[in-house]
């Protein structure tokens, strides 16, 4: 898994640049796509940073206009974030270089061993207490 993990995130790296972001906010700007209104501390488990790591990289993210802070409606001292609309063209215009890349890397793998493979993950991801 390891292996996989490190090619499928040189491919990311180099995809990321050449939007301005690395791998890191990527991802986290792809978990606010699925998730708006997350918490600064909810987007840095569901990106696999540290909080430390997960605060400055929110900041850097809302330095460069893709994602915003609004005060959460019910407690104000939460901070739910969101994308803007520079952040969801960046992630649209990725969508396609990582559908590539997600090609290429279950090329040959059967249909139906790509949904196993799926659910096997989503298990292992929830196991593990990340979602």
């Amino acid at each position: 898994m390891k292996q996989l993990e490190l090619a499928v995130r040189a491919d990311m790296e180099v995809m990321a640049r050449a939007h301005g972001l690395t791998a890191l906010q990527y991802t986290a700007l792809t978990v606010l796509q699925r998730h708006p209104g997350m918490s600064g501390a909810q987007l840095a488990r569901r990106s696999f940073v540290s909080a430390q790591a997960g605060s400055e990289m929110i900041a850097h993210l809302v330095r460069k206009g893709l994602i915003s802070r609004e005060p959460h409606p019910e407690n104000r001292r939460v901070l739910c974030i969101g994308l803007t609309e520079e952040g969801r063209r960046i992630v649209e215009a990725c969508e396609g270089e990582t559908s590539e890349l997600e090609g290429r890397m279950l090329e040959g793998v059967a249909s139906a061993d790509v949904r196993s493979l799926e659910g096997l993950l989503r298990t292992c991801v929830r196991n593990l207490g990340v979602l």
